[in-house]
């Protein structure tokens, strides 16, 4: 059988839509489509929607960042509230933590998909457009972005942790249920919180880098990536405010023990975990792909 010539203007020529069959398998232009939509996204395209999201975020309204940050703050909440109810109910029960952990993830689950700000998130997106157009404007703009939402979010873990202690909701059990998570988060000490962070904090970006190309699979990506936390052991500055929180209303631990053995260790290591490792990282490397395209 004669082979195509593939010279221009020739009736066998090889149309340029159809795949060649020295590397592959010809494909016809519709087959071609479907192989283009179930190929994953490049990198490239998944650094420039989670940068377009931080340029976004970065816009945004002061009233309606911090909004949304209290907002997220009390969602997160529901992530320490899910975890000691159902350490409450399978106390004794084999392999019980493994259950438990599962209600770790509530409060992301929530978050996430009701595009609430969590400071943890924005050490993701909100950096991208500083690292990609750097410059003394957008390092305000994700200084600003950073402070409201940060507060924001400490404040709603705040209320949230003030209101279930005080409310007189759960029994004698889930209470001290509650009270064991917090005291299991300050058994580490300020240098574990830290190293405990970065991990959190890579994940935690790991997941916002994730869920753009996950499509239907979304809430999977943030069960089990959250859920990971949860089995390390692995400190969140927000989740572990409640937690903390809890136990500083319950006259158990000093403000100064929470801003000084938890909260800033940890916040430190969430921001170089997700901010300095893995969003420089991925920024480094669509720079690089795109430097060999040129």
């Amino acid at each position: 059988m004669p082979q195509p010539t593939g010279r221009p203007g020739s009736a066998d020529a090889q149309d340029p839509n159809e795949a060649d069959a020295r590397d592959g398998f010809s494909l016809s232009r519709k087959e071609q489509g479907e192989v283009e939509q179930k190929r994953p996204p490049r990198v490239a395209v998944l650094h420039e929607t989670i940068r377009l999201e931080g340029e976004e975020e970065l816009g945004r309204g002061l009233s309606a960042l911090s909004l949304s940050a209290l907002a997220a703050g009390l969602s997160m909440g529901f992530s320490m509230l899910a975890r000691g109810l159902l350490h409450r109910y399978l106390e004794g029960v084999p392999g019980a933590f493994l259950i438990e952990s599962l209600g770790y993830p509530f409060g992301f689950l929530v978050v996430i998909l009701a595009r609430q700000q969590l400071f943890t998130e924005n050490t993701m997106t909100a950096v991208l457009p500083l690292m990609t157009h750097p410059s003394l404007r957008k390092l305000g703009s994700l200084l600003r972005l950073w402070s409201v939402v940060f507060l924001g979010n400490l404040v709603g873990t705040a209320l949230f942790s003030y209101g279930i202690l005080h409310m007189e909701l759960f029994d004698d059990g889930t209470r001290s249920a509650l009270r064991g998570i917090g005291t299991e988060v300050m058994g580490n000490t300020p240098l574990q919180m830290f190293t405990k962070g970065i991990v959190a904090g890579w994940l935690i970006a790991t997941m916002v880098w994730l869920v753009p190309a996950a499509e239907h699979a979304k809430i999977a990506v943030i069960v089990i990536t959250t859920y990971l936390i949860a089995l390390g052991g692995f400190t969140h500055i927000i989740v572990g405010s409640v937690e903390t929180f809890y136990l500083v209303f319950a006259g158990e631990l000093s403000f100064g023990g929470f801003v000084f053995h938890f909260a800033l260790p940890t916040l430190a290591g969430n921001v170089v975990g997700g901010s300095c490792i893995f969003a420089l990282i991925s920024h480094a490397q669509v720079r690089s792909d795109e430097a060999e395209e040129h």
